[in-house]
């Protein structure tokens, strides 16, 4: 009976060293690929192990399960999308698993993007799971917040990253939260001699000055001259309001009569900031109008290389204008 028992103690030492063994194997070597696979909900540990083996996974699923049941963590394995990197061993696999290290897919909002334009590259997103994609702009609002009723400019421009299968909804959110924390940010370390009552109207400032502005170093020499035009109670009579407040009428180009036809948006017609922001502004915008040059000029033009010239008088301003212009 004795040496039974120390057979049995021998037998098992040996499974065990063998497990510790295989549990530190590469599953797919270091010259390998990513392999992709999903766990659903509710699958438990034997399930999950099919589900990898099921994918391509060269591993054996039985014994992957007893591995993860022997370790004790067989009951913390996260539903979600992964995927096995080269290298990874069971022990690295399982770690993975109960750590929740879903797959990463990334998403870029660029600056100066309208949000019709974010929410169309979000529904073009195939690894979303696209929920918001039948709702209207203020459905998508009213889930973020009920502070606003026009979604326009509270997004925050960035690259966003997300699990396979996440939500969209998910990148609303944390472009609306980061929106808010740089918006706070900039407002907080503003200029306290500027014309703005709310950090909304910084916003709206911030988005004309993104859409103004083809160099980023003369983004704070543009937000200073609509600075000015608000302080002396001057039209902005910019450009990018006029063609926002135009929608899909916009085809490439301003006419005079585009100029002259009234919107809440016609800063040539109406005096003041327009009613909403006019794009998702980034933070070079937020601080230049929260920051703006100190300068005289109430006038810029193009120079038609990306830089602009400025102006503190009319009649400067039409010189630049018939040298660089006409």
């Amino acid at each position: 009976m004795k040496k039974l028992f120390v057979t049995l103690l021998l037998l098992a030492a040996l499974v065990a060293t063998a497990g510790i063994y295989w549990s530190k194997q590469p599953i797919v070597d270091a010259t390998g690929q990513t392999i992709a696979f999903t766990i659903t909900p509710g699958s438990g540990v034997s399930g999950a192990s099919q589900q990898i083996a099921a994918a391509g996974v060269p591993i054996n699923p039985d014994l992957f399960t007893i591995y993860a049941r022997l370790s004790g963590e067989g009951g913390r394995i996260k539903a979600g999308s992964y995927e096995l990197k080269p290298g990874y061993t069971p022990q690295r696999l399982l770690l993975q698993l109960v750590r929740g290290e879903f797959a990463q897919e990334a998403l870029t909002v660029i600056e100066g993007w309208s949000f019709k334009q974010m929410r169309r590259a979000i529904a073009e997103q195939p690894a979303l799971k696209h929920d918001t994609i039948t709702w209207t702009d203020q459905q998508v609002l009213a889930k973020l917040t009920t502070e606003y009723t026009q979604p326009e400019g509270l997004f925050f421009p960035d690259t966003y990253l997300f699990a396979k299968g996440a939500s969209d909804l998910q990148i609303y959110k944390q472009a609306f939260a980061l929106m808010n924390k740089k918006l706070n940010e900039a407002w907080s370390k503003r200029d306290l001699s500027l014309p703005y009552r709310t950090p909304y109207e910084a916003l709206i400032m911030a988005s004309i000055v993104e859409k103004e502005t083809g160099q980023k170093s003369e983004r704070g020499m543009v937000a200073g001259v609509f600075v000015n035009r608000l302080r002396v109670g001057m039209l902005l009579q910019t450009d990018p309001t006029v063609i926002y407040g135009m929608g899909e009428r916009y085809q490439g180009k301003i006419r005079k009569a585009d100029l002259l036809a009234d919107t809440p948006y016609n800063t040539y017609t109406r005096a003041g900031l327009p009613p909403t922001p006019i794009a998702l502004p980034g933070a070079a915008s937020l601080a230049a109008a929260m920051n703006p040059d100190k300068t005289e000029a109430l006038y810029f033009v193009a120079r038609g290389d990306g830089t602009s010239h400025f102006s503190s008088s009319l009649n400067e301003h039409n010189q630049a204008v018939n040298r660089y212009q006409r």
